[in-house]
């Protein structure tokens, strides 16, 4: 985890996984690398919504692989989904619900499959495509630590790949060009600079 700038309670906290996604930006906005995984992203928000102070909102600026043919660009999402936690059987278990799709107020009508793996495989492609178009390793556990903290929440993904076989190596090659159009979202979509 690493806390670029200041967070106040006027201004939005930018969010991204790691370093590589962020290497574009150019702003006075403070800015959080969480590093990857929903453990990893979880921890490291409600560690500084913690801390406090909070600020205005937060925004989820990451790369996140294609399920579905034609997907490309980027995306603002409108709900996200784990998709590595079987909330059916704990609830089976515990009589309690676990896990539930979250939906975002100020996203579309795009699902983001979270899960800790980075899916590189046809057949989990396939069978992940059948919630989401998009997936990404982040997504689900910032949405739960800021809807926790009751901090508002907008999750932009920019398509690096089609999450299937060859998606580390095009994650790899095409970064640099997700980081400019993250970055270039963010500079037309929020208080990029005073």
């Amino acid at each position: 985890m690493e806390l670029l700038g200041e967070i106040t309670a006027d201004r939005p906290l930018l969010v991204l996984a790691v370093k590589e996604e962020a290497q574009f930006l150019d702003t006075e906005l403070p800015v959080l690398l969480t590093g990857m995984g929903k453990v990893n992203a979880a921890t490291a928000l409600a560690t500084v919504l913690g801390r406090g102070p909070r600020p205005s909102g937060i925004v989820n600026l990451g790369t996140a692989g294609a399920l579905r043919p034609g997907w490309t660009g980027t995306h603002v999402v409108g709900t996200v989904v784990q998709h590595d936690l079987d909330g059916e059987l704990l609830a089976t278990l515990t009589g309690e619900a676990y896990g539930a799709p979250l939906t975002l107020p100020d996203g579309g009508d795009v699902v983001l499959a979270t899960g800790d793996t980075f899916v590189s495989d046809e057949a989990a492609r396939a069978r992940l495509a059948e919630r989401a178009p998009l997936v990404d390793m982040e997504g689900y556990a910032l949405a739960a630590a800021a809807e926790l903290a009751g901090v508002p929440l907008r999750i932009v993904k920019h398509v690096s790949d089609e999450a299937g076989e060859g998606a580390a190596r095009t994650w790899r090659e095409s970064v640099a060009e997700c980081a400019r159009a993250l970055a270039d979202w963010a500079e037309a979509n929020t208080p990029y600079r005073s």
